[in-house]
């Protein structure tokens, strides 16, 4: 599945491809939730920071924005994380707005059903998209090291076995130090060493860390990479 992050370089084009992806979704719904997401598009397009990942806009300038009242900001706010499209980076204080950021994989994960009503093109670069960039350099480790243990049984312990089959030497640079954190539903939550290597994962490799935990658990529909 596309795992790239709409932030950095390549953002231009990939911004794009989520904001299709959203709209040819919101297209298929009912008018309640299309129009929602056509706020959250018409917001994300609006003031979104696509280099940082980054919503930071008052309620009020929202309802402007939006042509409602803030009662309604609110509600709809509160629909899309509820949704798992927004997330809370930072919590609004007095004298600061809250900070929101994309869920890009639970996003992805609802419009995929849609992608191929844009184009078999469009279709296939959404799912082939986690090859590496040429511009980072993985920094490989030299050997495959022994295979993962899979004794605790969970569904990142036998999907890490997976991982190690298909490329030792991939698994142990990139792989091998993401530790699970908890499941939550069809979300499997790992944690990276670095801020580095959980950015280079997310972009390079989520799309094969999913299809590994499905292929051991298939109620498994979200891996997210933290720091």
């Amino acid at each position: 599945m596309f795992a790239k992050k709409p932030v950095g370089r390549g953002a231009s084009v990939i911004k794009y491809d989520l904001l299709t992806a959203m709209g040819a979704y919101a297209l298929s719904l009912d008018k309640g939730p299309q129009r929602l997401i056509l706020r959250l598009m018409t917001l994300v397009t609006a003031r979104y920071n696509w280099g940082r990942n980054e919503l930071t806009v008052g309620q009020r300038e929202i309802a402007r924005l939006w042509g409602v009242d803030e009662r309604t900001v609110k509600r709809e706010i509160a629909k899309l994380k509820t949704m798992g499209w927004l997330i809370v980076k930072r919590q609004g204080a007095r004298g600061r707005v809250a900070e929101y950021g994309l869920d890009l994989t639970c996003i992805l994960h609802n419009t995929k059903p849609r992608w191929a009503a844009v184009g078999p093109d469009f279709e296939d670069r959404m799912d082939h998209t986690d090859e590496p960039d040429s511009k980072v350099v993985p920094m490989p480790l030299r050997g495959a090291g022994p295979p993962p243990d899979i004794s605790d049984g969970t569904e990142w312990a036998q999907a890490r076995a997976r991982l190690y089959d298909e490329d030792p030497g991939r698994y142990r640079s990139w792989v091998e130090a993401l530790i699970r954190i908890e499941r939550a539903g069809g979300q499997v939550q790992l944690l990276a060493p670095s801020r580095f290597h959980a950015t280079y994962v997310t972009t390079h490799m989520l799309s094969r860390l999913l299809r590994a935990c499905q292929a051991v658990d298939p109620t498994v529909t979200v891996v997210v990479v933290g720091a």
